[in-house]
């Protein structure tokens, strides 16, 4: 009993401890299934990807979690490096999402990255047409996930210069 007490204190003081020296950015998703957000969040466990995951499951509690960094700054909170972005969810979808991001000031500069499984070729011009980033449609297989997870973590953490 005591030896699961201390791993679990070794793993917290870890985890402190990595959020220090780590740079604070982190991912967004707003994804309303939760078999997707499992697999997100194995494929960056397995790929070993620093950032952090924060979820939301649709795009109103993606934009009261924004509004929540936004009116309380005393809270050390940061807006997300970027945010993926699921088409098809309830309550707000990520066309409605995606527009109230873009048309709000203090928003407007995450880049948001539509991940959706819908590929056709109106929706993808439409997405951009309203300001998303990038459009990428759901890989099929876990290694064609990891394989573009990587490159997008490389692009977007790593080449672009993201404005904070």
């Amino acid at each position: 009993m005591k030896i699961n007490f201390y791993i679990s204190r070794l793993y917290s003081c870890r985890s402190l401890f990595l959020d220090m020296i780590m740079d604070k950015k982190y991912i967004l998703v707003a994804e309303d299934d939760p078999d997707d957000r499992m697999l997100l969040q194995t494929a960056f466990i397995d790929k070993l990807l620093p950032e952090r995951l924060e979820f939301v499951e649709n795009g109103a509690e993606l934009i009261n979690y924004l509004q929540e960094i936004a009116g309380n700054s005393e809270t050390g909170r940061t807006y997300p490096g970027v945010i993926l972005l699921d088409l098809n969810m309830p309550k707000k979808n990520g066309r409605e999402t995606l527009i109230e991001i873009k048309t709000n000031p203090q928003f407007k500069k995450i880049p948001v990255i539509i991940f959706t499984t819908t590929k056709n070729e109106s929706e993808i011009k439409r997405c951009y047409e309203l300001g998303a980033n990038t459009y990428i449609v759901k890989p099929h297989n876990y290694d064609d996930l990891l394989r573009v997870l990587s490159e997008l973590r490389k692009y977007w953490f790593g080449i672009a210069s993201l404005f904070s």
